[in-house]
């Protein structure tokens, strides 16, 4: 297990009764959900995962009438000490430079999420270096929330990337962010989360390795696009953090803090508070799959609540979903981050309320039903 400050157990004492809050799926409103749906003009199941959402939308809101017009993207950023054992094609300075690129509204996020109808709200919580200064298009640029907790993690070969404290800091962010977006006035039905930090994917695999008990080897892959030599060499980095830290799967706040992310961190409590409020989740891929693994270790019945927005072709990606049990909506050969599958999801699960509510029942189209 890894060392650290000591705990602020009260941080921890708040953050686990606001899990042992969570309740299972609403069963009463996903039936009366499936009953509707087999009473439209179509054979029962004909509409497949369309209507597999619309379902677990009921259960995850309590509502049979589930509504996803608020729709929003929290990206959140933050750097990695790793980074600089070269684990990455890009230099660490381009994690500033995107948040810049986010708040322009010029990044593929900020395109995906406009075709949606979906807010772009950027959260630094660990961004090493100062943010370029952009003037934000006020009708489409990106909102950008300051919660720096420290200027990126410790290198996690050296010890543990940060504090347990500072874990626990960044999930609550993640929590203020989700209630932030509920009460401002637009509201928040749906909620996409994404990241941007340069050495992610290092720490996304660590936590893979960890929390599913795979070989570090079958859940790296190349990231950023790091040539094969390169991913040999973020391996070793990895089984050397590893090694490092002992990270202990029974603990998943010392497993975050010993070799995960400030911004993985702030996802987790997005997952958290979402899930208290009633808020359905649209994971992104690889690296908020991570985020996904630490919030399930934390309170298993989150898990039924999170919906699977793509699979990447980050191999680790494969085996967190396999592991959380979580089907993915899309598989477009994406690798990108920033919530970009996220996003793109979000059209399908659109779609699935159109069909729920748009379609006419077999009765109200004089139809005759099946036999």
């Amino acid at each position: 297990m890894s060392h650290d400050a000591p705990t602020d157990t009260g941080a921890e004492g708040a953050l686990r009764a606001a899990l042992d809050e969570i309740e299972p799926l609403d069963a009463d409103a996903m039936a009366v959900a499936a009953a509707r749906i087999d009473l439209l003009t179509k054979p029962p199941g004909s509409l497949g995962r369309l209507e597999v959402l619309a379902i677990q939308l009921a259960g995850i809101t309590g509502r049979p009438d589930a509504r996803v017009d608020a729709r929003a993207i929290i990206v959140a950023a933050a750097d990695h000490g790793v980074a600089r054992q070269g684990v990455s094609a890009y230099p660490a300075e381009v994690t500033a430079q995107m948040v810049a690129n986010f708040v322009a509204c010029g990044a593929a996020i900020n395109a995906l999420a406009g075709s949606v109808g979906a807010r772009v709200v950027v959260v630094d919580t660990g961004v090493a270096g100062a943010i370029p200064p952009v003037t934000p298009d006020p009708k489409r640029g990106g909102t950008l929330i300051s919660a720096r907790i420290r200027p990126g993690t410790a290198d996690m070969t050296d010890g543990p990337a940060m504090t347990r404290n500072e874990a626990l800091t960044a999930i609550a962010t993640g929590r203020r962010v989700v209630t932030a977006l509920r009460g401002d006035g637009i509201g928040l039905d749906l909620v996409g989360i994404g990241e941007m930090g340069i050495g992610n994917t290092t720490a996304a695999s660590a936590l893979a390795a960890v929390f599913t008990g795979t070989p570090v080897e079958a859940v790296t892959g190349h990231g950023t696009g790091i040539d094969d030599a390169g991913r040999i060499r973020k391996i070793a980095v990895i089984e050397t953090a590893l090694a490092r830290n002992r990270p202990d799967p029974a603990d998943p706040l010392g497993v975050l803090a010993a070799v995960g992310g400030l911004e993985i961190a702030v996802l987790v409590g997005v997952i958290v508070e979402a899930a208290l409020q009633g808020v359905p989740v649209v994971l992104d891929g690889f690296i908020s799959g991570s985020a996904a693994l630490v919030a399930v270790a934390l309170e298993p019945r989150l898990g039924p609540r999170l919906i699977a927005g793509h699979r990447s072709t980050e191999p680790g990606h494969r085996v967190i979903l396999q592991h959380l049990g979580l089907v993915p909506i899309l598989e477009l050969d994406l690798r990108l981050g920033e919530a970009s599958g996220a996003a793109l999801a979000m059209a399908v699960i659109v779609a699935a309320v159109a069909m729920r509510d748009e379609m006419a029942s077999f009765d109200s189209a004089g139809i005759a039903g099946p036999t």
